[in-house]
This record gives C-alpha cells, structure tokens and sequence, in this order.
C-alpha cells in the first residue's frame, strides 16, 4: 500500500488541495482508450472496462488490469492523458509554484496576481523551525511585509508622475472630478504594488485553480521531491493524490511511489557553496555584459530553412518565391491575416508552421516574480536553477526602473531591505537551518539566472504577448533585448517580432490596440521598438 500521508511541513497555515472537476471515471477511460486502438468493433466505451475499484498496487487481476500494466509498464501513456482534473490549491507559496507546478509543460493554472491584488501580511508560508530560528524567519518576513506595504506608499508620487507623462489629456479631468481621481489611484496602486511586491518574500502564498492529466499527476508524484521545495512540493502532490484516489481507487494499480532524493540527480546542487556561487555568478553576469537578455545561439540558416519551408507548403520554387518574399509571406500581417486574429492559430496554420524551423537561445537573468511570469510561456522552456547552488551569501536582486527612478528614500528602504534580508537568510543558514527552509525567505527580487530556448513560432507568440508596454516592466525589457539582437543575427524574421497592436495595424484589424480599456497609452504601431522606453 503506498501512503500519501505527509506532516504538515509549516508552522502557519497549511497548503489546502481540493478536486473540484475531474472525468467521472477517469482510469476506465485510460483503459478503454487503449482497446479501441485494436478494437475492429468500434468505440470501446468506459462501461465496458472492468477493474476492481480496491485492486492492489500492481496486481494484475484480469484482462483490463493487465492491459493498464502493460501499456503503463512499456511506456505507452498517452491513454493516461485523456482524463483530466482540476484543484483549487490555496495556502501554497510562490517557491513551491515556481520550482515544481510551473516549471513544465504540461498544465494549465489560474493564479492570483501580486500585480493587482494586495498582499496580506500573514499571506506566508512559515516553516516549522526551532527556535531562535523561528523567531529569526518571522523577523524577516514582517520587515518585508512592513517594506512592502511602505514602499506602496513611497513610490506613489514618482508612479503618479510617470503614469501622466503616459496619459497626459488624463491629468485635468483627474484634478476636476473625484471620480476620475480615485480610478488614476487605482492605476497607480497597481503600478506601485507591481513594484513594491519585489521585497515580499518568495514564501508569500498564493491561491490559483491547477489543471493536469491523470499522466502529469503521476508524474507529479513520482519526482515531488526534486529542489527547491521537496517538502511542500510532497505535501501538496500527496494532498492530491489523495483526492484523485478517492475520486477513483483503480489509480493505485500503476502508482509508484516518490522517489528518493539520491535518485534525482539536481539533489547534489541543494546545498550552499558561496565560494563556487559567487564565481558562477559573476561569470555569468559579465556574459550578459550589462543586458537583461542575450541570445547564445540560434540557427545558422535560420531564415533559409524558414524560406525554404514556406515555398514547400505552397508548392513554389525558389524562383516564384524569394526567401525574403517567403518570410513576409507568413509574417507580414497584410498577407498573413491571421496574426491579427486574438486566438493564436499559429500551430494550426500549415504556412506558420514553418516558424518551428529557426530555433533561437538566450541566456538571460530575472528576478524571481519576473521569472515566474516568463516560465508561464511553456514553448519556450528554461533550464532554471537549483536556487541554493547560486546562494552567493550576499544581496544579489533585482532592482526594478521605478525604485531607480523614484530614488532617494524608495531606494534607500529597497537597499536596505535587500541588505537585511540576506543578513537573516545568513543567520538562518548559520544555525544549520536547510537551505531548503532558509531560502524560502528570499525575496521576489532574487536574480534567477537560466538559460532558455524556442522556436520562432513560439517567440512570435511569446514577444507579442510581452512587447507590450502592459506586460510587467522587467519582463518587457526582456523582450526587447531579445527582439532587438534576433534583428542583428535574423534581419527577415527579427522585423517581425512585434508588440501586438502592431500586426493588428498593418492587417487592418480594429481596435488597433486590443487592450480595450487597458490601452497603455502610446501608440507603439506607429513606433520602432528602438524608440520605446519606460519606468512603469
């Protein structure tokens, strides 16, 4: 019998896990989705699967069971993938999310956003440690609890004066009508937790609904115990577990149990070397030689195989079709009307789809709350790291342009905030607490450094979605280094990676800006991405 059962790993409120929609009958149809490959009478239905509900881990009792083991065993498990469960997760920490539910492909997760919603101070995950160190973490965490709510304040007057130089004709009717007042509060609110939310630590919670398949929950529980949080990760993972077993016990048949740690091979990097960590780090960094982004690779003839593949789908010799003529083919908006439709059709497109051919690769540095944006853009995946093996002992974050910005006492609180907060984290690892629970203290602002690759496909998708000015600054400015050096490497296909109201002008599709409402307030079609700046 394997156990699911974990003690609540946290001192403040634990993690809570429900199902709420699923397949009614879920491995019954992984069952009968494997027999209709090699049924000659139709459709297998689930009614017809037969499995005893309470049958032992790997006990093969009958033809169905056998079948689920076998196709299970020899890897076959697409058939596990057709049923699919949604959990409503509260109590979980932004680490635990970033290191292990968003750090693949395949899910889907609604979340609530540091951006817009205010963070309550005791929305934190606290481990449960011996003391002194417990009163240590709780000291930390209220002083950046404390910075956050100050620095919301500090940066109103420097946010307030960006967001008019945004919306100029908004600054009249604001100091004449209250109503309109309080809705530029409301903007510069946004704009200033936006920011401010880099001190909070990455053990702040988060509530989101989580949607896998019955083959990614396996998957879950099979490598729960990876860095960076294997104890919250197993908490969590065994939580829902247990609810995909009450909801249908045949799931034990082919449940495996976590594996042990030395069996991971990322276990080894989960510990802290500041030595080896600061080498690394300051390695990297002159690598990225001032920028946010730097692309590394990309495919030598790119464009051309690109070319090539758009003459293909088209049945055209390169004498028809020039590689340059090729390229505006299936990116220029006013032949490709389907960059200006709001459902991506991208991967639906036989012409788009040879995008896939140009592969490109950037080595970039984010703060942690930037970086967990980024990593939602699942076709471009990242080789993030073991957060301990780049612990370097001293503050090593992510300032964002407003804190430079506004300046003086926003800056000096950020600084000082970022200094006493790797002091504790120090103090925390001095008194032999693990890395794993220490670091749970870091801030958002923590550097993650990584390295990340696409297709141009999936860059086209990605860069329309943060070149524009509402994506959070640090993300944007990502993007433009990104879009600005694939121009120097890939001219024909870099002019195309464009903000999104952009493709909508050339095509001719209204409103130009789809933001509605959300308009960020300059109209970016009519400029070049090397005339765009910003600070919110």
């Amino acid at each position: 019998m394997i156990s699911t059962e974990t003690a609540a790993p946290f001192a403040s409120a634990p993690p809570e896990v429900r199902l709420v929609k699923a397949f009614e009958t879920p491995f019954q149809n992984a069952i009968a989705t494997a027999r209709t490959c090699y049924s000659g009478k139709g459709i297998v239905s689930d009614e017809q699967i037969d499995i005893a509900p309470e049958i032992a881990p790997g006990a093969a009792d009958g033809r169905d069971a056998e079948i689920a083991l076998s196709i299970y065993g020899a890897g076959h498990h697409t058939t596990l993938q057709h049923a699919h469960f949604q959990f409503a997760l509260s109590n979980v920490s932004r680490q635990v999310l970033w290191s292990f539910f968003h750090a693949h492909p395949f899910y889907n997760s609604e979340q609530v956003s540091q951006r817009y919603v205010t963070v309550r101070p005791d929305a934190v995950a606290v481990p449960q440690l011996p003391e002194p160190a417990l009163s240590i973490y709780r000291g930390l965490v209220a002083r950046q609890m404390a910075a956050y709510e100050r620095l919301t304040a500090l940066l109103t007057p420097e946010a307030t004066a960006q967001y008019f130089a945004r919306f100029p004709a908004r600054r009249k009717p604001a100091e004449r009508d209250e109503a309109k007042a309080r809705a530029v509060r409301r903007e510069v609110k946004k704009k200033t937790q936006e920011v401010a939310r880099y001190v909070l630590p990455v053990a702040t919670h988060a509530h989101l609904y989580h949607t896998v398949s019955g083959l990614t929950l396996l998957r879950y529980w099979r490598a729960c115990r990876q860095p960076d949080a294997p104890t919250e990760t197993k908490a969590i993972v065994g939580a829902m577990i247990d609810e995909l077993l009450r909801l249908d016990p045949r799931y034990r048949l082919v449940l495996e149990s976590p594996l042990e740690p030395d069996r991971l091979p990322e276990t080894s990097a989960a510990t802290v070397d500041v030595t080896r960590a600061r080498r690394f780090v300051d390695a990297f960094d002159r690598g990225l030689d001032g920028h946010t982004s730097v692309l590394v690779d990309w495919s030598a003839r790119g464009e051309q195989t690109v070319a090539s593949a758009v003459r293909e789908v088209l049945g055209l010799s390169r004498d028809e079709l020039s590689d340059g003529d090729a390229i505006a083919r299936v990116l220029d908006p006013r032949q490709n009307r389907l960059l200006g439709e709001s459902l991506r059709l991208g991967t639906h497109s036989k012409l788009m789809r040879a995008l896939m051919h140009a592969h490109l690769t950037f080595r970039k540095k984010l703060s942690h709350t930037a970086d967990s944006q980024d990593q939602r853009h699942r076709m471009t995946p990242g080789s993030r790291p073991v957060l301990a093996a780049h612990y370097t002992g001293a503050p090593d974050a992510v300032t964002p342009t407003l804190i430079r910005a506004a300046g003086g006492e926003s800056a000096e609180l950020y600084e000082r905030t970022m200094v006493e907060t790797w002091a504790d984290l120090n103090r925390l690892l001095d008194a032999d607490v693990e890395p794993e629970w220490a670091l749970y203290g870091l801030p958002n602002a923590v550097a993650v450094r990584f390295t990340e690759s696409g297709d141009f496909l999936a860059l086209h998708h990605k860069h329309a979605m943060r070149l524009c000015l509402n994506a959070q600054e640090e993300i944007w400015r990502a993007s433009l280094d990104e879009a600005m050096a694939v121009r120097q490497q890939m001219p024909h296909l870099g002019a195309w990676l464009l903000p999104p109201c952009t493709p909508r002008a050339l095509g001719g599709t209204h409103p130009i800006c789809p933001e509605g409402e959300r308009f960020c307030g300059l109209p970016v079609w009519r400029l070049d991405l090397a005339q765009l700046d910003r600070v919110i």
